[in-house]
């Protein structure tokens, strides 16, 4: 056999069910990216392999999924659904050009890896002309089972139809397939015969190949990795192998979690060396963590960089577009959006930082509201190196303080402040003697009367 180099990845994302939710199915996310987007990340994407994702009409939004993921897939569109042949056959033209290998997915398997696709092509290598990926199911109840004579796959007998000895196999469908890409079309196309449903259905290609004296097999793997989702619960489920496998990479990786079963990571999240993360910690999508730095507990992050020996929280939440130089710090109860930390800068607690940019050093006092929305439109607030802002202060943007300015607590600035200058707002402070006293007798004075009368 001839080194297979060329590859057509066919990839159903219709819909089979709206999960009680308006959204896509394959759009419903899991560990902070969507179930299609999990799918196409583990799709082979090297040189030779091209993608054809098939959706349903009026999904605009999937395949604006795939453009964003996969650029160069080609996005066909299922317009009656009658059944996974169908599907697959709507991609005819990609089909056609007649790659090597034709391999069959589908986008509500988030959990399915590259590696496992690698094993599903390699029977092709010594010339089968069809592999079929199963999994030992714990309850096989509803699955199409995989009748094996000997090393060759002789049928996949849906439930409905199995006898009870053949009901007994734990041996089960997963969908995914893998054909000889030379013969696929033939394969496929004389699925000819709808079922009494109307429908053309994949599972029938097995009976065709050994029809057509060609070789089919199964490839094994876990039931976890091909768990489709058609349920809430079932995306909760996934959600759940999903962040086991983060959490235990993480670790691999040398990430120290105090307590990994109450962190939650997504899909994308990248560690530096000798990072610490403490008890009940949400990372979303979009966050990176350099080395050494500490993630107090009870803290929500999204989209944020965060920089070596930083320190953040605990009850931290940090918004889109924020990013933590080397060393800076973020504490209790701070709120941070679209803003850029330098080195070594102070937000111990309290404080609301937005569409703001701090210079190295500078530290940032209790209470202390970047004012950046006015109603209409947001503006910046820019704070230079080794800068002092006071407790209780609102900086109203847009506004500048400059190199090592000091801001006088419970200032509120709206005009610029020039570098090693000092700004202080505040209404005069009066003291009126026994004033208290004369309060507290005028307020009982009434109180008495009310009660009176």
């Amino acid at each position: 056999m001839g080194v297979r180099s060329s590859l057509t990845v066919v990839l159903a994302a219709g819909e089979g069910t709206r999960m009680q939710s308006s959204r896509p199915k394959v759009l419903h996310p899991v560990a902070g990216q969507s179930m299609l987007a999990h799918v196409l990340d583990a799709a082979p994407s090297e040189a030779g392999a091209g993608l054809a994702v098939v959706v349903g009409p009026d999904h605009q939004a999937v395949a604006d999924e795939v453009k964003r993921r996969r650029p160069d897939a080609l996005t066909f569109i299922q317009h009656e659904r009658l059944g996974t042949a169908h599907a697959v056959l709507a991609a005819r033209e990609a089909i056609g050009r007649g790659a090597d290998d034709l391999l069959v997915v589908f986008g509500d398997t988030p959990l399915i890896s590259a590696k496992t696709f690698e094993r599903l092509r390699a029977p092709l290598q010594s010339g089968a002309a069809l592999a079929v990926l199963g999994f030992r199911a714990a309850d096989p109840t509803g699955y199409g089972r995989l009748l094996i004579e000997g090393d060759r796959l002789t049928a996949i007998r849906e439930h409905a139809d199995a006898s009870a000895d053949e009901r007994q196999i734990t041996l089960c469908n997963a969908g995914v397939m893998a054909f000889d890409g030379r013969k696929a079309l033939e394969i496929i196309d004389r699925i000819g015969n709808a079922n009494s449903k109307g429908e053309y259905y994949l599972v029938d290609a097995v009976s065709i190949v050994r029809d057509m004296g060609l070789e089919a097999v199964v490839i094994e793997t876990s039931e976890d990795e091909v768990r489709g989702i058609n349920t809430k619960a079932q995306l909760a489920e996934a959600e759940a192998v999903m962040q086991a496998r983060l959490r235990k990479a993480a670790l691999d990786a040398g990430v120290t979690l105090i307590a990994p079963d109450t962190v939650h990571l997504a899909a994308d999240t990248t560690f530096g060396k000798d990072v610490t993360i403490e008890p009940y910690v949400v990372i979303g999508p979009g966050v990176s963590i350099g080395d050494g730095a500490l993630i107090h507990s009870f803290t929500h992050i999204v989209q944020t960089a965060i920089g070596n020996k930083a320190e953040v929280g605990p009850y931290a939440r940090l918004r889109p577009g924020t990013s933590l130089g080397e060393g800076a710090k973020i504490g209790n109860f701070v709120e941070t959006k679209a803003a850029r930390l330098e080195a070594g800068v102070k937000v111990n607690h309290l404080s609301y930082i937005g569409d703001t940019e701090i210079g190295a050093r500078s530290n940032i006092g209790a209470g202390t509201i970047t004012c950046n929305y006015d109603g209409f439109a947001k503006h910046k607030t820019t704070i230079g190196e080794g800068a002092f802002i006071g407790t209780n202060s609102s900086l109203v943007a847009p506004v500048r303080i400059g190199n090592g300015a000091y801001i006088g607590s419970g200032s509120v600035i709206t005009r610029d402040v020039p570098d090693d200058a000092m700004a202080l707002e505040r209404s005069p402070q009066t003291i009126r003697e026994g004033g208290a006293a004369r309060y507290r007798e005028i307020k009982l004075r009434k109180k008495k009367s009310k009660t009176e009368s």
